[in-house]
Parts: C-alpha cells; sequence; structure tokens
C-alpha cells in the first residue's frame, strides 16, 4: 500500500510538473509571438523552431545544433555590423568554411567557389560600418546574376566574403572569374576554387573541399582567381583560359600540399 501510494505521489509530482513546462513554454511562445522582430530572430538563430513556437510545450524547442546557433548569430552580427570581422580575428573566409555537423544531406561531386575583397577591413575602418554595407549591398546585387548565370548557388556570404557552389569545375571557374568585375571600387576580389565530394543540403554544404578552396581563396591576392590541379584539368579546353604553372604549397589546416595556380581570361595579361 505503502509503495502504490508513493507510486502515485510521483506520477502526480510529474503530471504538475509538465504541466507547470507547458505553461512556461506557452508563456515564452506568447512573448516571442509579441514581438515580429524578436520572433523573427529567434526563428533566423534556430534558438526555436516554428513547429514549437506554433504549438509550444509538446515537442523540443529547438533542433538546431549549439554550433549551428552559434555560427548563425556570427553571421547575422557581421552582416549588421562589418566591422566586428577584425574584432573576432579572423576573415570571412575562415568563418564561412568553418566545418559544423550537418543532419542529413546528399554527398555529391561539387566545386566550391570562395571570394573577399582585399581590402575590406581597412575600407570598413576608415569609412564606418554604413558605407560598408552599402558597398557589399552594391557588389551582392551584381554577384548574384553572375552565379545564377553559371548555374551556380551563392551558399553563404559573410561581410565580404561568399561560398559559392557549382556542377562543375568550368563553369565554377568562369564564373569566379567574371566575379573579379564585381568588386566595388575601391575594394579587389579574389577567389579560389577546388573541386571534390561534399555533404550537400538545402542550406548548406560541408566537407574537405570547403576547407581547401577556402585556403586556396587565402593565396589568391586582388584580382587574382586561384584554382587547384583538379579544377585545372577539368577546365573545357574549346574555350581555353590562361592558366599559370602549377606550385606546390602547403596550406593551412591541410596535411598534403596542395598544386595550384593563377587562372585569367584570354584577354588578360599572360601569366608567368
Amino acid at each position: 500500500m505503502t509503495e502504490k501510494r508513493g507510486g502515485l505521489a510521483r506520477e502526480t509530482g510529474a503530471a504538475t510538473f509538465a504541466a507547470i513546462r507547458r505553461a512556461t513554454a506557452r508563456k515564452a511562445a506568447e512573448m516571442i509571438r509579441s514581438d515580429p522582430e524578436d520572433e523573427a530572430t529567434a526563428l533566423e538563430l534556430g534558438l526555436v523552431d516554428r513547429k514549437w513556437l506554433d504549438d509550444p510545450g509538446y515537442g523540443p524547442i529547438s533542433s538546431s545544433a549549439p554550433t549551428d546557433i552559434l555560427q548563425r548569430f556570427v553571421e547575422r552580427s557581421v552582416q549588421n555590423r562589418p566591422s566586428k570581422l577584425s574584432t573576432i580575428g579572423l576573415s570571412a573566409v575562415q568563418l564561412l568554411s568553418s566545418t559544423r555537423d550537418t543532419p542529413g544531406g546528399t554527398v555529391q561531386e561539387i566545386t566550391v567557389v570562395f571570394t573577399d575583397l582585399e581590402g575590406f577591413t581597412a575600407f570598413t575602418d576608415t569609412n564606418g560600418d554604413a558605407a560598408a554595407i552599402a558597398l557589399i549591398d552594391e557588389h551582392h546585387k551584381l554577384a548574384g546574376g553572375i552565379v545564377r548565370q553559371w548555374k551556380g548557388k551563392i551558399v553563404k556570404h559573410l561581410g565580404d566574403g561568399l561560398l559559392c557552389t557549382f556542377p562543375d569545375p568550368d563553369s565554377g571557374t568562369r564564373a569566379a572569374l567574371a566575379l573579379l568585375t564585381t568588386a566595388p571600387s575601391p575594394l579587389r576580389l579574389r577567389a579560389g576554387v577546388h573541386c571534390g565530394e561534399a555533404t550537400v543540403t538545402r542550406q548548406d554544404v560541408v566537407g574537405h573541399v570547403v576547407n581547401v578552396a577556402a585556403r586556396v581563396c587565402e593565396e589568391a591576392r586582388g584580382d587574382q582567381v586561384m584554382i587547384t590541379a583538379e579544377v585545372a584539368a577539368a577546365i573545357d579546353q574549346s574555350h581555353p583560359l590562361h592558366l599559370g604553372r602549377l606550385k606546390s604549397r602547403r596550406l593551412k589546416g591541410v596535411k598534403t600540399p596542395v598544386a595550384i595556380c593563377q587562372v585569367s581570361a584570354p584577354s588578360s595579361p599572360a601569366i608567368a
């Protein structure tokens, strides 16, 4: 009898706690929904899921991992205040290529193009965040059209950096060359291109190919596109491009040396 009473007490206590938790969840959801800006921010960062917000108390608050939430927060912060990139002490390509666990997705052969704008940090320091945001908006509008023209996709943008994917190395390389023209004065764009297998979801791309492309971009200077040997070998020779001499480089965070070269359009000056 005593055990039965104890069991009933535990069940009652658990039910009471669950009811309190659901009531608290409903209050929290009401508070978030009461301010459209707070609601949009919470959903964007992954702090809450739309399903939970519509029906709080019956399911997980968020399906996002803490690292996902942190990355979205950084992306949003830098988008609103580009000067935070220099505060963090990392380049846009480093943050864009940071590996995180991505549930689901399919493994595909893909070409990754990284770009960033040489001189962006100095421009922001001199002219402020408002001028930098206007500059980036102009760049993104021009870049989006070029990426779509070559059947690519802008997966992420962070400050002055773009992470793009393309169906093949040739289209990725030619798009990267065209993107050089989108650099707003007085900045100059640089790009890195690599191809290989990656895990692709609707909103992200993850894998070694991404990290290599980011590091190849860091090897380029303003107005330069650098590609790996794998990309160079796959370029359509019926419409030739100027390829520089392949050089083996040790890239930060990449175990084995990577052969890279500069590529330019036929109308550009010859490369040594």
